[in-house]
């Protein structure tokens, strides 16, 4: 594993991490009436935590798709998952909860499973399919269900929403790293004019402001231990399942290996949910119908 490669995805990470918090802080000020409309971006951006929050996220997602183009998607997903460490950091500071054993647990879990997966499972390039047929039905069928979760959501609103729109929206970010890679290929091997000229860069732009939606609206309706820990998990698996479908990345297939991931990606999810559920991360903020209007912060 390059260490260039480590440090680029920890550092996106963190960024994504405190970004995380600080949007959470605005948008549970947000109004209801916004949800999971593109009128809540255009409240939010009144707000300057918010607006701090969006820079960090803008910057994680820079450095995590420079991680992306040194390294395989297997290798860096796995990575930025540990945004959530960075999280509660930062959580933890604003309420002034101390680990405990479940912090503790939920840290040793996703450390550890990230370390177990990635050795184990040795991610490392290949040649990608050039099958359009296996590109599209992976694509498709992320963001299939990515809309499927969406639906509910909009439905449920309160009670299980926040987690279907977080699982969505990060169903939604794995396709946008796997094609932020090919994006980064295409500029590799054509410069600009090629990669203009190619669909995925809009996707990406698309992508990412979808999922900004969903993952506001969560933040919204919902305190952040319901919607980050399915956002953390869902991308990281949304990604690795892109990477390996179809963009070459190969992991070791041995019995062994195959166990060793399968309990890694488990610890992994398991420590996401435990750090998620966390007293340290924010509990949301006042009744939503005293708070009608955002309000600068």
């Amino acid at each position: 594993m390059s260490v260039l490669v480590l440090v680029l995805a920890v550092s996106a990470a963190c960024c994504l991490g405190f970004g995380f918090v600080l949007q959470q802080n605005a948008a549970q000020r947000a109004p209801l009436g916004d949800f999971l409309s593109p009128r809540l971006l255009l409240d939010l951006m009144k707000v300057p935590r918010w607006l701090g929050g969006l820079g960090l996220m803008v910057a994680g997602m820079a450095l995590g798709a420079i991680a992306l183009g040194q390294g395989e998607i297997s290798l860096v997903e796995p990575l930025l998952a540990t945004n959530l460490l960075f999280a509660l950091a930062l959580s933890r500071h604003q309420t002034k909860q101390s680990l405990g054993r479940q912090g503790w647990a939920g840290l040793v879990l996703l450390a550890g499973g990230v370390s177990v997966f990635i050795v184990a499972g040795e991610p490392r390039g290949g040649s990608a399919v050039t099958d359009p047929l296996r590109h599209w039905t992976i694509i498709g069928a992320m963001i299939g269900l990515a809309l499927l979760l969406t639906t509910y959501a909009k439905r449920s609103r309160l009670s299980a929403g926040p987690v279907l729109l977080a699982l969505a929206a990060g169903l939604l970010y794995g396709v946008q790293d796997a094609l932020t890679r090919v994006s980064g290929q295409r500029f590799s091997a054509g410069g600009l004019g090629e990669l203009m000229t190619r669909w995925e860069p809009y996707a990406v732009l698309a992508l990412g402001v979808t999922g900004l939606v969903l993952v506001q609206s969560a933040f919204e309706t919902a305190p952040l231990r319901m919607s980050l820990p399915a956002l953390t998990a869902a991308q990281p698996l949304a990604g690795i399942l892109c990477g390996v479908g179809f963009l070459g990345d190969r992991l070791h297939t041995d019995t062994g290996a195959l166990a060793w991931e399968a309990a890694g990606l488990a610890a992994i999810v398991a420590g996401i949910v435990l750090l998620g559920l966390h007293p340290a991360m924010p509990r949301g903020g006042a009744p939503r119908e005293r708070v009608p209007k955002l309000q600068p912060q």
